[in-house]
């Protein structure tokens, strides 16, 4: 299924979505593959996201995933098998639009969003996470990008680390590949809320019903002010250079010989099970 672009009604198989008066539930549900990001799942997450932003009715948007893990980023598998051989301008196409465009859709949606976070949250997953407005997890939930490490990559295409976790712990979870815990990740300000693994889902119901509440012109405008304040300080601008630092890093000899011994191998050498 190719639904690039949104538009039109399509019969998801990769999310989830359920409506509670003005907010709506977005899952991610690829729970045999930890919800691995494929191509369809971050088609039609950004699809459904399109539709939520359509609809007027709708005043917040939680995004979640079913089974037990958030995310174990992309899916490297599919990856290996599709995405192998393609050239620099292939690579620049596909990642501008789908990882990098599709993330920054979630970052400037016109209506708040939450997003809860269960088990592993990993490189592709920390980016999507990031991008929501508010952050609630569950107590087993944790964080790691170490695509550095089994790789060889710079890092996620969107490096909003420093921007939600600050510059020190950025540099450490990125130079040594480890997780964050979630409390951990509440301490330094990344994380709002950390609740009971059995109380996540309705934890976030719960925030996203008083969010739901304020007016939503109101709620929108001190949205686009708060973005606002970090593009000001040149978050856009940071994250659009290492979107490019991404892709040269992908021209180096070291991901080449971790392309030739196969991207989805890297899962395995990764205690995490990440994905890139």
């Amino acid at each position: 299924m190719d639904i690039a672009g949104g538009g039109a009604h399509v019969d998801y198989q990769t999310i989830v979505i359920e409506q509670r008066d003005a907010v709506r539930r977005i899952a991610l549900a690829r729970v045999a593959a930890r919800n691995a990001q494929s191509r369809q799942l971050l088609d039609e997450l950004d699809h459904a996201m399109d539709e939520a932003a359509r609809d007027e009715q709708v005043r917040v948007v939680i995004i979640a995933a079913e089974g037990e893990h958030f995310s174990a980023g992309h899916d490297l598998k599919e990856a290996q098998a599709s995405r192998a051989g393609f050239s620099v301008e292939q690579r620049w196409e596909y990642e501008s639009l789908r990882y990098y465009g599709y993330c920054l859709r979630i970052w400037d949606f016109p209506r708040p969003t939450i997003c809860a976070v269960q088990g592993a949250c990993v490189a592709g997953g920390f980016m999507i996470a990031n991008m929501c407005d508010l952050l609630i997890c569950a107590e087993n939930a944790y964080f790691s990008d170490p695509v550095c490490h089994t790789l060889a990559a710079a890092a996620t295409e969107v490096l909003i680390h420093p921007w939600v976790m600050g510059l020190r712990k950025a540099k450490e979870m990125l130079y040594t590949g480890e997780k964050l815990g979630a409390l951990e990740a509440q301490e330094i300000g990344m994380v709002n809320r950390v609740v009971p693994a059995a109380d996540l889902q309705a934890s976030a119901w719960e925030l996203a019903q008083r969010v739901a509440q304020a007016p939503p012109f109101g709620l929108r405008l001190v949205k686009r002010s708060l973005n606002r304040t970090l593009d000001i300080q040149g978050l856009r601008s940071a994250l659009e250079a290492h979107f490019d630092t991404h892709q040269l890093s992908h021209m180096s000899e070291e991901f080449r010989a971790v392309r030739d011994r196969g991207l989805a191998a890297a899962i395995q050498r990764n205690k995490t099970g990440a994905s890139a």
